[in-house]
């Protein structure tokens, strides 16, 4: 029972802040966050929580970046079926031995999210030793979302929105609207964070089991779809001062049963990583003391935050290859 009550602690807010912001497809990335928190060792939590609100926060910033950031779209995903059957098990788990294979061209253009998180874990462990608060924080928050990212079955596959079979709109019904609806349920709570021994192994391994799931994914909507009238399959909410055309709860719920708990599983197996990602970064990083390093980013990271929220704003919105919509 006191699972349940913790984790409707944790989502209320989030679910909040995603109405305030009508930023709807944010959710799942901040509650994935937030849950990786408590996964912690005793010699990171308290670290950690002092920050969470941070990290909470700034879970969603790649997906600001993504239109108005070159380079930053393909750091969101991996098209796993461009390269040929079971490419998952066959792709060079080397970047640079991946570019000499298919050219960086072709990477950025199907996506280079494992490769990315690999970068970023290395990136977050020189934090660590470098004892820097604003870059452990800054990394830590935008590795968890392309960790995140990366347990999305319609993050590995070119028919990302179900585009090519007549699915438009798939992409948010999986990894939005049912994480909304239906999270507070949910139990997403897993044992301690566990250190990776090969942490390319671990994130190759969320980018395998996701695209394994693509199929059922697609199949099941469509057979849900066989069952509900086109005027109940949709339906219009309210979202802040803006009515929307929205799957309807009955469908939503019919095709989350459909899926047998895939949802919550995934968002189960997203935040475990997250935290042993984390965890192994501090422990690779030499095990700092954290308790004797300042407990919260700096002004400058708050200034920073700041000039690049108002940056990205107004910045022209540029054209990337990939998962646009």
């Amino acid at each position: 029972m006191k699972k349940y009550l913790l984790l409707l602690l944790v989502c209320l807010p989030l679910l909040f802040l995603a109405r305030q912001a009508q930023a709807w497809g944010f959710f799942g990335h901040r509650l994935l966050n937030r849950l990786a928190v408590y996964t912690l060792p005793p010699a990171m939590v308290g670290f950690y929580k002092a920050n969470i609100e941070y990290l909470t926060a700034n879970a969603t910033r790649p997906d600001s970046r993504r239109t108005v950031v070159p380079g930053e779209a393909p750091k969101h995903f991996l098209d796993v079926d461009r390269y040929g059957d079971s490419a998952e098990f066959k792709m060079p788990r080397r970047y640079a031995d991946a570019i000499a294979r298919y050219t960086e061209d072709s990477l950025l253009r199907h996506g280079i999210v494992p490769w990315n998180v690999v970068t970023m874990k290395n990136q977050l462990t020189a934090a660590f030793k470098a004892r820097d608060t604003d870059r452990i924080m800054r990394l830590s928050a935008d590795m968890g979302h392309y960790i995140a990212d990366a347990c999305v079955p319609l993050h590995t596959t070119k028919n990302y929105n179900g585009q090519l079979t007549g699915q438009r709109g798939i992409h948010g019904l999986w990894e939005s609207r049912l994480p909304e609806l239906l999270s507070t349920d949910y139990d997403l709570f897993t044992g301690k964070a566990k250190y990776l021994d090969n942490p390319s192994d671990a994130i190759w391994g969320a980018v395998i089991r996701s695209h394994a799931a693509v199929d059922s994914v697609l199949r099941f909507e469509k057979e849900v779809t066989a069952q509900f009238p086109e005027d109940q399959k949709f339906g219009y909410e309210q979202r802040g001062t803006q009515t929307i055309r929205t799957y309807s709860r009955e469908f939503s719920r019919a095709y989350h049963g459909k899926l047998n708990g895939q949802v919550e599983r995934q968002m189960r197996y997203a935040a475990a990583l997250i935290g042993d990602f984390w965890f192994t970064c501090w422990v690779d990083g030499g095990s700092p003391d954290l308790s004797k390093m300042p407990r919260t980013p700096s002004e400058n990271e708050q200034q920073r935050l700041e000039r690049e929220a108002k940056e990205t704003a107004a910045a022209p919105i540029t054209t990337a290859p990939g998962h646009d919509e």
